[in-house]
């Protein structure tokens, strides 16, 4: 949500080189490197799912369908927001605001101490991240603790439009798409390289504490997906309830869920210069990138992601 200069609107690297450095070889905020310690040592609970994914590929609706299952289906408790019942581990990292005290009474403890936030959930949590594998906690990088993880993985194509209009939407990006995908293809935004993220998930997919997710599939059989992520963490769920969560879980009643569209971000946003025709929830619909992406776009964006999944058995 920070106003970029205009006459900096088009220098992006520059924009973006004032918010973040490399980590790890990941681009992350630079507020990051306050929280990293403690995010390296967080003592890691067995009893905990973490929700990890690289941005906008389909992490809130994975997170609502596992605090619904793992809380036997409390619709009822479903109805408080999201990011209270299922937060981002590293989320303060993202409040870049210079005058924070000031924001404060208008964004969630959940996000302006994100740490205290986690640490006070009660067991099992369901944890967010976007997190790539080598800057989670050392507890589990090292197998001292396996807690359930489940990874949400969507076609880079779509990802990138999503982020772009994410990205317009709560720090007024007034940049075009063609140069926020030569970033993406570049790995010079947040949380990225993209295939740096995805890979080490992907190879550690038939481990056992790890379960492997494409958004693609949740849209061509949403049942299918909540039945095997039910048995992922142990419960059993009629066909009815199958089908009644799938309901719950639609689009539309998503984008009209106000514990789940960030109804709250764009209003916020609204008040500082973002774009007042975003939404947090777009469109949904896999393949939305042929809307807007070019021709040669999309050729470049298929090579690399040739380039970078050879040998590995992963497509979209």
């Amino acid at each position: 949500m920070v106003t970029i200069p205009k006459e900096c609107l088009h220098e992006m690297d520059d924009i973006l080189g004032k918010w973040s450095c490399e980590i790890g070889g990941t681009y992350m905020p630079k507020t990051y490197l306050t929280i990293q310690n403690k995010i390296n040592n967080w003592k890691v609970s067995n009893e905990d799912v973490w929700i990890i994914s690289f941005p906008k590929t389909g992490t809130t609706w994975t997170q609502e369908m596992v605090w619904l299952i793992l809380n036997d289906l409390n619709y009822k408790g479903a109805r408080k927001n999201l990011l209270k019942r299922s937060p981002q581990i590293e989320a303060t990292a993202l409040v870049r605001y210079p005058h924070i005290k000031f924001f404060k009474p208008f964004i969630p403890q959940a996000i302006t101490d994100s740490l205290k936030y986690v640490k006070n959930l009660k067991h099992p949590a369901c944890i967010k991240s976007h997190l790539p594998w080598n800057l989670l906690p050392e507890a589990i990088q090292k197998d001292v603790q396996r807690p359930k993880i489940i990874y949400i993985s969507r076609n880079p194509k779509d990802t990138c439009v999503s982020y772009y209009y994410f990205s317009k939407l709560i720090k007024d990006f007034d940049g075009t798409l063609d140069e926020f995908c030569n970033l993406f293809l570049r790995g010079k935004i947040n949380y990225a390289p993209y295939w740096d993220h995805v890979l080490p998930f992907w190879k550690r997919r038939n481990e056992e504490n790890i379960l492997f997710l494409k958004y693609e599939e949740l849209k061509q059989d949403l049942p299918g997906v909540i039945d095997r992520v039910a048995i992922f963490l142990g419960k059993n769920l009629s066909q009815e309830q199958i089908y009644t969560l799938a309901d719950h879980l639609s689009f539309d009643n998503m984008k009209n869920n106000t514990a789940v569209n960030y109804d709250w971000l764009v209003k916020l946003s609204s008040k500082y210069k973002a774009d007042k025709n975003s939404s947090f929830m777009r469109t949904g619909k896999v393949g939305d990138y042929k809307n807007v992406m070019s021709e040669e776009m999309i050729e470049r964006f298929d090579k690399w992601t040739k380039e970078h999944t050879k040998g590995t058995g992963l497509d979209f």
